[in-house]
């Protein structure tokens, strides 16, 4: 798809132009629990976005209703310009588009790593199974487990099935990545190996929305902070700005209790 080039909209959209992700008053219950309110977010091309919160703010379910494994009630969510699909075959080709790495590795147990940055390459891009396992190996070799390709799931550690995750969302050629909790269920020296291959990628200008407790993240990968908390947006800043000098006694109270433990 040829990128458009935005020339001399002296209108309004010459500043939204390059939104990639809208969400334009999302609401969504779970019951009786109002767990997203009135969101409006704008995630750029190229943009990190850091989304932090204490737990039950809704940072995860934010996440889902972006590639649509959650429904939201009201409001739109735009991507590239268009409302997500509801169902059927649009909706897994957004998907395609929308990478998404979980806290659980989500990998097929029974087929090989190769295979598992292969399969949907071949069966939602519908590509050639040999540039499919040539860019499957060369997306391996750029998370560093290019030496896994043959194991099982099983055989490998958390982070490095991590990174196959990762390298999987990427072989679709996504748009933009969401990352939720990447790092929650690993050991702690595993942590900083996903990390770096995350901030390799905000490196490289990859859009990217990341829901994470790890603030070093936040500070040195992240363009924006958003901070949640009850199904709100409270403030959202750059980092320096927002680790320095919080707005809101929410996001400094949350501050204190992370920061200083």
């Amino acid at each position: 798809m040829s990128e458009v080039p935005v020339t001399d909209q002296t209108e309004g959209p010459a500043a939204v132009a390059d939104d990639l992700v809208v969400l334009d008053q999302v609401n969504k219950h779970f019951g009786a629990l109002h767990v997203l309110q009135d969101i409006d977010l704008s995630i750029r091309r190229g943009e990190v976005v850091v989304v932090i919160g204490p737990s039950g703010s809704g940072k995860s379910t934010l996440c889902r209703t972006i590639n649509r494994l959650e429904t939201i009630d009201s409001g739109s969510i735009t991507i590239d310009g268009r409302p997500l699909p509801q169902e059927g075959r649009e909706l897994a080709r957004l998907r395609s588009e929308v990478g998404m790495v979980f806290q659980s590795f989500n990998l097929f147990a029974h087929k090989t790593v190769l295979e598992n940055v292969v399969l949907g390459q071949v069966k939602v891009r519908r590509r050639d199974r040999a540039a499919a396992e040539k860019t499957a190996r060369e997306l391996l070799d750029r998370v560093g487990v290019g030496t896994q390709a043959d194991k099982y799931p099983a055989q490998l550690s958390g982070g490095q099935q991590q990174r196959v995750a990762i390298a999987r969302a990427l072989a679709m050629e996504p748009k933009v990545m969401l990352f939720d909790e990447p790092t929650s269920a690993l050991d702690p020296e595993m942590i900083n190996e996903v990390l770096e291959v995350m901030q390799q990628l905000a490196r490289d200008g990859m859009t990217m929305i990341v829901v994470t407790h790890e603030m070093g993240f936040a500070r040195s990968a992240a363009n924006r902070v958003v901070f949640m908390a009850d199904g709100r947006i409270v403030e959202q800043d750059t980092p320096e700005q927002f680790f320095a000098a919080p707005r809101s006694d929410r996001a400094k109270d949350f501050l204190s209790k992370i920061l200083h433990h």
